[in-house]
């Protein structure tokens, strides 16, 4: 997929002209964070993991990282990421650009806690150098989530 598929599918929010594009990566954390100017644990990561059909993705903030047992708990499987080809052949995006918009059918998406405690954060747009600034509110309602999650640990309540 590329960002002109996200930007057609963020028009119906009138968020299209909101995409960000940069002559840099942003593939990573840290480097979308460096490309931004802002705290890594803004920037809005998307993790895949395995199920039987389809993958489930956890939109979660830069600093968090998934927790086993709370994962399990949540979702009844140990979590197993997908490689980089399992995450293309999945979600259409390839490992850098993997955002919350314009999924196919039979990936299940799921919004971390974590990311609640900023006013603003900062998800991929489809490519390995771009983003759109959202509100925890705005991606939910631009996005098609089945709910807030709590399956992260390492991030500081506090941090604003």
């Amino acid at each position: 997929m590329s960002v002109q598929i996200v930007k057609d599918y963020l028009k119906q929010w009138n968020k299209a002209q909101d995409v960000k594009e940069f002559s840099v990566s942003s593939a990573t954390v840290q480097l979308a964070a460096a490309a931004l100017g802002v705290a890594p644990a803004r920037i809005a990561k998307s993790i895949t993991f395995k199920k039987e059909e389809g993958c489930l993705l956890v939109v979660a903030a830069g600093d968090a990282r998934v927790d086993n047992a709370k994962f399990k708990a949540q979702f009844g499987v140990k979590p197993r990421m997908l490689t980089a080809e399992e995450v293309f052949a999945r979600t259409g995006y390839n490992v850098g650009g993997v955002c919350p918009f314009a999924l196919p059918e039979g990936v299940s998406l799921f919004l971390d806690v974590s990311l609640k405690r900023f006013i603003t954060i900062f998800p991929a747009c489809g490519s390995s150098n771009s983003c759109i600034e959202l509100t925890c509110e705005e991606l939910e309602t631009c996005c098609s989530s089945l709910g807030w999650v709590d399956v992260c640990k390492n991030w500081q309540e506090s941090t604003r």
